[in-house]
């Protein structure tokens, strides 16, 4: 097959190979012709057809496999996603909070002042930055400035957009977060995965990552989802010291749990890091629909991402931000909080308690919504075995960045002491 790609320039080429993989003329998986073939071909000079080449790379729309050639690759897609199961299983798939553990929303509405603004006003609450700065106070460089975006994924889409370029590579923890994966390639990132153990991301597994080009790092610092796994003290002091010797690989922390967490927090950012962020949503603990991160980063971080927000009329609703802040400082939603903490340490434990009875030991999980829970053999067959007796968990695949995790992980939102006790012997059943 030949196909019909046109241009005398770098960027018309690209167009050309780019609109024929859209309409569907050029299928995943075909090779394009060589660059010698194709430059002779069009009366071009090589270097403009490496050039064009390389533009489809960074696009995602090709890769470059050496002596193999280039060829057009499978197009990115979301892949799965937090809580969109719908089953007649039990379900301790579904990451989300349970429904009881959120506040009252016409309780926090009734005890919130609201304001009508402009455009042209400030985009964040003083009160909002006020609390932001207490809250961050040793958490992270001493010289920070506060800016609000529409949760954790949302700021790490916007630090990507601020500081890479399609094609750079993100080192994450192996295995990852689903959402977060899922973000950086459908934004043309290549995602790059760094093992983990019970403390959190090896720091010979980041440096080996970095020290191939990648430009940013994410890095989960306590309630790891999915393992639970928490930074230690120890090991947040070595990852700095990798990073130390990267001062511009942008340092992304996402300490998601932060309203939820039992374990402490533990900065990785060094002071030489140049660009860094330290991310804290509060749907975790206030509700999807109060989806909203406050985000800690280096000036010129915050201002890149406000020079986005407010021109695009995106900024954190006023009105979101005056219910959050009325979560935030109210005393019974406090209390509230204080209370679900407990309740999903002991639903953590619970079923930790019930898989060491059958032999089955957690190691990783030290806080979050969900139990890391290793299986024999691969993990998709594990859960199949557990779908056939009425149990619905995630397959560790669904996170594996460059491993193949033999674990599951099972959330605890759904489960009580006769769940959990059932659950162990079954898990136990199927790994004899």
């Amino acid at each position: 097959m030949q196909v019909k790609i046109s241009g005398a320039t770098a960027q018309s080429i690209f167009e050309s190979i780019r609109e024929q993989v859209s309409s569907g003329a050029l299928q995943a998986g075909y090779t394009l012709p060589p660059v010698r073939e194709l430059a002779e071909r069009l009366g071009v000079n090589r270097n403009t057809v490496s050039a064009a080449y390389q533009r489809l790379t960074q696009a995602g729309l090709a890769v470059t496999q050496g002596r193999l050639g280039t060829r057009i690759t499978t197009p990115t897609h979301a892949g799965e996603q937090e809580g969109m199961t719908d089953t007649s299983l039990i379900d301790l798939a579904d990451g989300s909070p349970c429904i009881e553990w959120l506040p009252d929303l016409d309780e926090v509405a009734g005890q919130t002042h609201f304001h009508q603004y402009l455009y042209g006003q400030a985009t964040v609450l003083p009160a909002m930055l006020d609390y932001g700065r207490d809250w961050f106070a040793g958490s992270c460089p001493a010289e920070f400035a506060i800016t609000l975006c529409n949760g954790a994924i949302d700021s790490m889409e916007r630090l990507m957009a601020a500081h890479l370029v399609p094609g750079d590579s993100v080192v994450v923890e192996d295995p990852c977060y689903i959402s977060s994966a899922n973000a950086m390639r459908l934004a043309g990132m290549k995602v790059v995965g760094a093992a983990i153990d019970r403390f959190g991301m090896q720091p010979d597994a980041l440096r080996a990552a970095l020290s191939k080009g990648a430009r940013a790092v994410l890095i989960t610092p306590r309630a790891h989802n999915p393992t639970g796994a928490c930074l230690s003290a120890q090991r947040a002091a070595e990852i700095r010291k990798v990073l130390t010797d990267y001062p511009n690989v942008l340092v992304m922390v996402d300490d998601h749990f932060a309203l939820m967490a039992s374990c402490e927090y533990h900065s990785v950012i060094p002071d030489s890091s140049l660009n860094w962020a330290v991310l804290r949503s509060v749907s975790k603990g206030f509700g999807p629909d109060l989806r909203m991160a406050f985000v800690a980063a280096d000036k010129d971080s915050v201002q890149r991402i406000n020079t986005r927000l407010a021109p695009g009329m995106s900024w954190v609703s006023r009105v979101l931000q005056s219910l959050v802040h009325t979560c935030l400082t109210s005393d019974t939603v406090q209390v509230h909080l204080a209370e679900v903490r407990g309740l999903c340490a002991k639903r953590r434990n619970m079923l930790i308690e019930a898989l060491a009875g059958q032999g089955i030991h957690c190691p990783m999980t030290s806080d979050g919504l969900n139990v890391w829970v290793p299986v024999n053999g691969p993990s998709q067959a594990a859960a199949y075995e557990l779908s056939r007796r009425g149990w619905l968990v995630r397959p560790g695949s669904a996170f594996d960045i460059n491993q193949q995790s033999q674990a599951i992980r099972v959330s605890l939102q759904n489960l009580d002491e006769d769940k959990a006790g059932r659950f162990a012997k079954d898990l136990a059943v199927i790994s004899a």
